[in-house]
């Protein structure tokens, strides 16, 4: 449960307010004031959490994720533990968006590959992974 007397969370309290009622803009530039009022690593830990979300580009949601979960771990006690999980998928899912990304980029080039056990090796990694 968040303290409503701090500033920082009462920020991000009005960010998931605006997100509910389908104000994206609004929620953004709430945690994004949440991030800049910080004093803490609790507080930066979840303006970073909420900050995220409103991410388009994938380097930026996992640079957020990834700040989010040293600054929990910097918190060093149980306040921060709701947030590993989602911490931890929130990565995992970014990560995964890049290596999609890669794995199309690959795939944009595939024509350039040798007809030997390299190229193939490589053909058959592609698809495979866009399988996935």
């Amino acid at each position: 449960m968040m303290n409503v007397d701090n500033p920082v969370l009462k920020l991000c309290q009005e960010g998931m307010r605006a997100e509910a009622d389908g104000r994206p803009t609004d929620a953004k530039a709430l945690f994004e004031q949440a991030w800049e009022a910080r004093t803490g690593d609790y507080e930066a830990c979840v303006a970073a959490h909420y900050a995220a979300r409103h991410q388009d580009d994938p380097d930026r949601v996992l640079w957020w994720n990834e700040t989010a979960l040293r600054h929990a771990d910097a918190v060093g006690d149980e306040t921060v533990a709701a947030f590993y999980p989602s911490l931890h998928v929130s990565i995992a899912m970014a990560h995964e968006r890049l290596a999609r990304a890669a794995w199309e980029r690959a795939s944009e080039r595939v024509s350039v590959l040798p007809d030997d056990a390299y190229g193939d090796q490589l053909r058959e990694a592609i698809v495979a992974a866009l399988r996935r």
